[in-house]
């Protein structure tokens, strides 16, 4: 999962590049895009992979109830938040979409992904 945070930070940060460039009117880079795709589409994936499997291992080997506690459910809230982001930026990709709404959505989750994280530091063994 840390790979993955760093994987999403990353194309955060490229996703604030390319909004600063959109404020200016500067004319967007797509290579700025076609990282940002490249790093966020597998990122998120592996985000809701290791939600689902969170939960499993929690429930199914450690026994315990099913989203019992503060980092089960912070991470509930992350794989949301990250679902509408995706959706979001798939809309944003076909020309549909508002990228400031994708934007705001998925700082909201990278911040709640931390919490998440430093949250899930008193599970470990």
């Amino acid at each position: 999962m840390t790979l993955c945070l760093l994987a999403l930070f990353a194309a955060l940060r490229i996703g604030l590049k390319m909004r600063q460039r959109r404020l200016v009117g500067t004319r967007p880079d797509p290579s700025l895009l076609r990282r940002h795709l490249r790093l966020a589409k597998p990122a998120i994936f592996l985000a809701i992979f290791g939600f689902i499997g969170g939960t499993l291992s929690s429930t199914l080997i450690r026994d315990w109830a099913l989203l019992e506690s503060a980092h089960g459910i912070l991470g509930l809230i992350v794989v949301c938040l990250f679902g509408v982001t995706a959706f979001l930026g798939f809309r944003v990709e076909r020309g549909e979409g508002e990228p400031g709404v994708h934007g705001l959505v998925g700082v909201l989750a990278i911040l709640s992904a931390s919490l998440a994280a430093v949250a899930g530091f008193v599970l470990l063994p």
